[in-house]
């Protein structure tokens, strides 16, 4: 079931194995740009690439099948191509990787194999991104809050973040505005059930009314 369909000579092949090869690369590459899609901001070229690639890596790989000095040709093509793309986000990087090694499978004959590698780990990827798996706590904000230069930064909000929050910590402290204001970086933990809006209307009331940010917690982008 898991054989390769192709002779070990792929000169011996014929045009219906290599149009069901391909039929199967694109299919597949369909697929995992279906996965790609999912719950993601993407890009229509960068999805036409992700289809197209198992069928592209599939006929480099025939053609090198087999051959040491079509193997040396192609690495010394690809070798000329200089990539001056900005670096993807980790889902692109895996996306192009299953795409590729979906190719190589394809390529080589396995084709029941790329299909069930396919369904496996796009389905896996899928179900990753439904669950809550390594998502943000939600409960866990990125408060800004700007205030004069009079007012003492230590303490000052104590007691609101008490009430509010079960843990704060004050990140950093930087000056702006000419020196003429702070501005306080903070990461807090808010409690359940509080209404953020009143929270944030007692810091106005507290900050002389300047501005205030309380948005989701900043990571790293996710480059691989």
């Amino acid at each position: 079931m898991l054989e390769s369909v192709i002779a070990s000579n792929t000169a011996a092949m014929g045009p219906v194995t290599l149009m069901i090869c391909t039929i199967v690369s694109l299919l597949c590459g369909l697929w995992i740009g279906f996965v790609y899609m999912y719950r993601n901001v993407y890009h229509k070229g960068f999805v036409i690439t992700v289809v197209l690639m198992p069928a592209i890596v599939q006929v480099v790989i025939m053609m090198v099948n087999g051959n040491l000095g079509t193997g040396v040709a192609v690495v010394g093509a690809f070798s000329l191509v200089r990539f001056r793309s900005v670096a993807g986000g980790a889902r692109e990087i895996s996306t192009i990787f299953l795409s590729m090694a979906i190719g190589l499978a394809t390529g080589m004959g396995y084709l029941v194999f790329a299909a069930i590698i396919a369904i496996i780990i796009g389905g896996a990827s899928i179900l990753l991104y439904r669950s809550d798996f390594a998502s943000p706590k939600l409960l866990e904000k990125e408060l800004k809050i700007t205030i004069p230069e009079t007012l003492d930064y230590e303490g000052v909000f104590d007691d609101i973040f008490q009430h509010y929050t079960t843990k704060q910590e004050l990140l950093k402290v930087k000056t702006t505005n000419m020196g003429s204001m702070y501005e306080l970086h903070y990461h807090i933990h808010l409690r359940k059930d509080i209404v953020e809006k009143e929270m944030i209307d007692e810091l106005r009331c507290r900050n002389g009314n300047l501005n205030i940010i309380c948005g989701r917690l900043q990571v790293n982008k996710e480059e691989l």
